[in-house]
């Protein structure tokens, strides 16, 4: 039997970068059990920290890129191992040294974009606005009640753009004082330091500080978790503080207070998917059900994984920049399970979800039988 010696070195650059917690570690195995890769192939975090436990991490493997920090593991774990934050020390470290296996090296391209454009998207930074031609939405003035913070998709992507458009055309219903920044503001920076590039993160982050306070910005409205869970609980690290709401919760205040009136039909069958940073890393649960049962006429069936047990989309921890073959996309499992309670649309509240369902449902060729829609973009066609 081969006795194997610690790694001292690369155990104390794991715990420079912030994997302490991983000596906590007993090994039970309860993070193999509920993490959605082994739906799909073989994976074991219990493996990942156990070797960077003794210093034997393979930086050059794939196997540390793929956790999608959707929070099912740290849930479970009964030592406080912190897989979340261990996991993405362990890409500091590969980022440190440049080291991308092949379906992580977009992120170099997303890093320059980040830095050049302020997107992840390659897109310029001039264009962060035109979503919102033709709207009437002005640009955020200090003394405005809400800053509109669409993030990045919803800003650039064409099928999200119809969801950036469809809330603009909620608040200006509701009759709500609110702006947008538009190019004076950059991307969150949530995924990009999930990835393991902390002073990008950190770059963006006083970058969009800086910008918030010199236009007297007190109220955020975000339609991506990733922002919202950000601008909520990292921001802060930077001594600021600004209160965040997630456009799910806000759709339900515009509701209960009367100043949206749902009054069309809306004849499907509905189900809700939680997306990963809404509901388990910030407990938003009950809001955009109870928005979605307010609408005339909607029939709302629960998948069997639901709020606080909800199926990853795959897109987070960064992984919605690099490649996932078929037959190991979370979200087709997840299409499944929605078809499977008799969906005629599954609805979710997160630009990442939305990308990877779109995805799927062309891959599994069911484009007819389901679709797939942002919560705004149901309200918006009922009032």
């Amino acid at each position: 039997m081969e006795t194997v010696a610690p790694y001292k070195e690369i155990i104390d650059v794991i715990k420079a970068s912030g994997g302490e917690a991983f000596k906590r570690c007993f090994q039970c195995g309860l993070c193999d059990v509920v993490c959605p890769w082994n739906r799909v192939t073989t994976f074991s975090m219990r493996k990942i920290v156990r070797e960077a436990t003794f210093g034997l991490t393979e930086i050059e493997s794939e196997d540390i890129w793929r956790c999608t920090t959707c929070g099912r593991c740290p849930q479970q774990c009964p030592r406080d191992v912190k897989q979340i934050e261990s996991g993405v020390a362990l890409r500091r470290i590969a980022t440190e040294y440049g080291v991308f296996p092949k379906p992580v090296k977009a992120i170099r391209t997303v890093a320059g974009s980040l830095t050049g454009e302020g997107n992840p998207l390659n897109e310029e930074r001039a264009k962060r606005a035109s979503w919102a031609e033709g709207l009437s939405v002005k640009p955020f003035e200090e003394g405005m009640e809400i800053l509109y913070f669409p993030g990045c998709y919803l800003c650039y992507d064409p099928r999200l753009k119809k969801v950036a458009r469809a809330t603009a055309a909620i608040l200006n219903k509701a009759g709500v004082d609110f702006g947008i920044l538009g190019s004076k503001e950059n991307c969150c920076g949530e995924s990009i330091r999930k990835t393991g590039d902390e002073e990008l993160f950190k770059r963006l982050a006083r970058e969009n500080i800086k910008t918030f306070v010199d236009n007297g910005v007190k109220k955020i409205l975000v339609s991506s978790p990733h922002c919202y869970h950000t601008f909520k609980n990292e921001y802060p690290e930077f001594r600021v503080n600004f209160e965040v709401v997630h456009i799910s919760q806000y759709l339900f205040e515009l509701i209960k207070e009367g100043r949206i009136e749902l009054t069309k039909e809306y004849g499907k069958k509905v189900t809700y998917h939680d997306p990963c940073y809404l509901g388990r890393h910030n407990g938003v649960y009950d809001e955009p059900r109870e928005a979605l049962k307010k609408v005339p006429g909607l029939e709302l069936n629960e998948m069997p994984e639901s709020r606080v047990d909800s199926l990853c989309c795959g897109g987070g921890g960064g992984r919605i920049w690099m490649e996932t073959p078929k037959g190991e996309r979370f979200s087709d499992l997840r299409l499944e399970q929605a078809m499977g309670v008799g969906a005629e649309v599954l609805v979710t509240s997160c630009p990442y979800c939305i990308a990877n369902f779109e995805d799927s449902r062309l891959t599994l060729n069911v484009t007819e039988n389901i679709e797939v829609k942002d919560i705004t973009e149901i309200i918006q066609e009922v009032i």
